[in-house]
């Protein structure tokens, strides 16, 4: 016998299926297929709801957080100068007393004074208020000092000649630059 000839080595076959029977086996398969993509459009669709329940969540709390930083930052500037004052509350309070007293003599006042300038300086520099007052000859310098005019001296043009009034640094950033005059170039 022939391999060919053998039925246990070819194919099944199958008997010939009537029209009706064709119909009702395509008609099968497009039920199939029907409930698999039914299937999968209910799949797409709890993870569809599942994606806009993890937005919302996500962009509620992204909102919380931005809400709560721009809550700290009110509550700084609110209370920034809260230290500041309370350094601040010694000298007032020194001034008042100082006030207060009917009779003094010259020298208790002029005592009285220095104390409280003391007592200013070291809340000043408790907070990081440095004064800006540059030395005669020292270069001018336009991030920290304002030219109030040039005058003729014998020193080198573009520094210091006298400073007129004191400035000051906050944290290394100019609260009021120094008033000065400055040497004109000969």
């Amino acid at each position: 016998m022939t391999q060919a000839q053998n039925p246990a080595d070819g194919p099944e076959q199958q008997p010939p299926q009537s029209p009706e029977e064709a119909l009702a086996a395509a008609a099968a398969n497009e039920v199939d297929a029907l409930a698999a993509l039914t299937n999968e459009v209910s799949t797409l669709k709890a993870q569809n709801a599942d994606l806009a329940d993890q937005y919302l969540r996500a962009k509620a709390e992204a909102q919380n957080a931005l809400r709560r930083a721009e809550e700290e930052i009110a509550k700084a500037r609110k209370f920034a100068v809260e230290g500041f004052a309370d350094s601040l509350l010694p000298v007032l309070d020194s001034l008042e007393a100082g006030l207060a007293v009917q009779e003094a003599t010259v020298q208790q006042i002029r005592e009285g004074a220095e104390a409280t300038l003391k007592q200013l300086q070291s809340a000043l520099s408790r907070n990081k208020v440095v004064a800006i007052a540059p030395a005669a000859g020292e270069k001018f310098d336009p991030t920290q000092h304002q030219a109030i005019s040039m005058v003729p001296a014998e020193q080198p043009a573009n520094t210091v000649v006298a400073v007129l009034q004191k400035g000051y640094l906050i944290a290394e950033r100019v609260l009021r630059p120094a008033l000065v005059t400055v040497a004109a170039p000969k």
